[in-house]
């Protein structure tokens, strides 16, 4: 390759929680946006800071963004002025008097056993020796009572402090001083680590801003409560790439157009709220995309989308392309969509799934040689052509419990190789679109990041049943919406967004695991049902009852989605 021409390398990290809060009690029913803003959020944002010359492109779900600026309000309220936390599991932390009931105690126990064993659990041999004790007592739950108090105290301490981002561990005095302690946990020292909690929740988000006013980050967006936008917008779709799929009996999601439209204008505004900015570009929810989809993100204003390798191979095909075999030829490329004028990323599969699944169990260096030999020969093949770029696109949350130190080695080594490398220029994709010549897409095959299909929200009997429930609660909805009040109006719409989204469909059916598929399915009736009393309707009878049947491994390579922690 000449030394004027670098090949343009772009990471891309997803972070998305869907919404665990109750909108009508205000309470929490998972914990996960707030562990994963402690520990994920804050350590991507510090090895950004610590490599000044790296960039990187932060995709944020606006359900997200509102939840951690919620959360950090409740810490705040609850230091200075006393207030109720509305999160069950942080409440515990700090309470003075913990649970004497059986039952609480038990799903107390349970809770704090939600992590990583290998690397969150056993790396403290403290944590590890209250885990083997809840062990042995889980199947007696009545023998819960001979447990102290203290033991809860450490317990919930120690579950904490595991959970803590690596770079907080090792540079907050507060969070040494704790680890060091090791146990006899006082009230004292559990409100001294909530104070932690509560400034890192506080400064997640202006951490970022800061990280794109200095130009080092591009943030970018997904439309609101994260709905698989081509399927509102036509079940249809979904045939492109898997052709014969049965659809739900609902033959089209009513007012699809209007909804996705809404998602995405209420996406651009929330992002606007907390970063003062409209985004430039928008990781569609799950990288899902159809040429409808993507005619409704330009008319919006964004100028550039991505999805998955599979999605542009299936286009490719569709069309005719006789290169689509030679990744080279076509995959690291810029594409203008022909019917919206958008421009269209796709990442590399291959080389985001390495970090995602594989690089965990390997020596930090190790895979960081192994990802720069990967682009060094792409490098290679792609000499002499300045509009290639390399997309890595990922979760940037759930990877990294599954490595030593929460991935505190391979992340650091990682900026700073790419950033230093002779061969490779670390950009975003708004730099791209600067310098980058487009190739004209002419066809588009409706799919998302996985498998290139739409597979994972319908085409099972149990997503197709979610979507056919989804629909009576929408209907129930526009039937009422003229007679709801301004106010009354608002908070319905925002209750039927959450329950759009596209968590929900990706875990009813499949070979999920039951006990996470039990978690969302509750919760998505529980959303449901909110929606029909904010409407003034009777909720049906069928969301009392359970229909999603899960169990066995997790899909997707094992690819961990929002709320899938393994327990202890």
């Amino acid at each position: 390759m000449p030394d004027d021409i670098r090949l343009k390398v772009v990471l891309c990290w997803h972070m998305h929680q869907p919404q665990y809060r109750d909108l009508l009690s205000g309470t929490y029913q998972l914990p996960w946006v707030y562990l994963h803003a402690i520990k994920d959020y804050v350590d991507m944002a510090a090895h950004l800071e610590a490599v000044p010359r790296a960039r990187a492109v932060v995709n944020f779900a606006p359900l997200l963004l509102e939840q951690i600026e919620d959360y950090a309000r409740q810490v705040e309220g609850f230091l200075t002025n006393s207030l109720a936390i509305r999160d069950p599991l942080l409440a515990a932390l700090v309470s003075p008097t913990l649970p004497a009931a059986e039952e609480e105690r038990v799903t107390l126990i349970k809770a704090c056993l939600r992590a990583n064993e290998t690397r969150m659990i056993s790396r403290y041999p403290a944590y590890r020796n209250l885990a083997d004790m809840a062990a042995l007592l889980m199947p007696r739950p009545e023998a819960t009572h001979y447990l102290s108090n203290q033991f809860l105290a450490d317990l919930l301490t120690w579950y904490h402090l595991a959970w803590l981002g690596e770079t907080v561990r090792r540079n907050d005095a507060r969070a040494q001083r704790l680890l060091d302690k090791g146990s006899g946990y006082t009230l004292h020292d559990r409100r001294e680590l909530l104070a932690v909690i509560g400034e890192l929740l506080s400064n997640v988000i202006p951490r970022y801003r800061k990280l794109a006013e200095r130009g080092q980050v591009e943030l970018s967006v997904t439309p609101y409560a994260h709905p698989i936008v081509p399927l509102l917008l036509d079940f249809q779709c979904a045939h492109d790439a898997m052709p014969g799929a049965p659809l739900p009996l609902l033959q089209q999601y009513p007012g699809g157009e209007e909804r996705a439209r809404w998602h995405i204008r209420e996406g651009i505004e929330t992002f606007r709220r907390h970063f003062g900015f409209a985004p430039a570009g928008c990781w569609p929810s799950e990288g899902a995309v159809s040429t409808a989809a993507l005619k409704l993100l330009a008319e919006a204003g964004f100028r550039w989308a991505a999805s998955g390798e599979s999605v542009l191979r299936n286009s490719l095909i569709k069309s005719g392309h006789a290169d689509h075999h030679v990744k080279e030829a076509w995959l690291y490329r810029l594409y203008s969509m022909k019917d919206s004028g958008i421009h269209c990323f796709f990442r590399d599969d291959g080389l985001s799934d390495l970090i995602g699944f594989n690089y965990a169990t390997w020596h930090g260096d190790d895979a960081v040689n192994n990802l720069v030999h990967h682009l060094e020969n792409i490098a290679h093949c792609c000499r002499a052509h300045p509009e290639h770029v390399v997309s890595i696109i990922m979760d940037g949350e759930n990877a990294w419990e599954h490595y030593p130190e929460n991935a505190f080695h391979f992340l650091h080594a990682l900026y700073r190789r790419l950033s230093e490398h002779p061969k490779f220029e670390l950009t975003t994709f708004s730099n791209c679109l600067k310098t980058v010549p487009a190739k004209s897409l002419r066809v588009l095959s409706a799919g998302s990041w996985v498998y290139g299909t739409l597979s994972t929200w319908i085409g099972e009997l149990d997503k197709n049943r979610g979507w056919d429930m989804l629909g009576d609660a929408k209907r129930a909805f526009d039937a009422a919406a003229a007679r709801l009040g301004a106010e009354q109006l608002d908070r319905a719409r925002r209750q039927l967004a959450v329950c759009e989204g596209s968590d929900w469909f990706w875990w009813f059916g499949g070979d999920n695991p039951s006990a996470t598929v039990a978690d969302f399915e509750r919760l998505y009736r529980q959303h449901l049902t909110n929606l029909y009393q904010l409407i003034g309707a009777e909720p049906p009878e069928y969301l009392a009852q359970v229909f999603t049947r899960g169990g066995g491994a997790p899909k997707h390579g094992g690819a961990m989605r929002p709320g899938q922690m393994p327990a202890g």
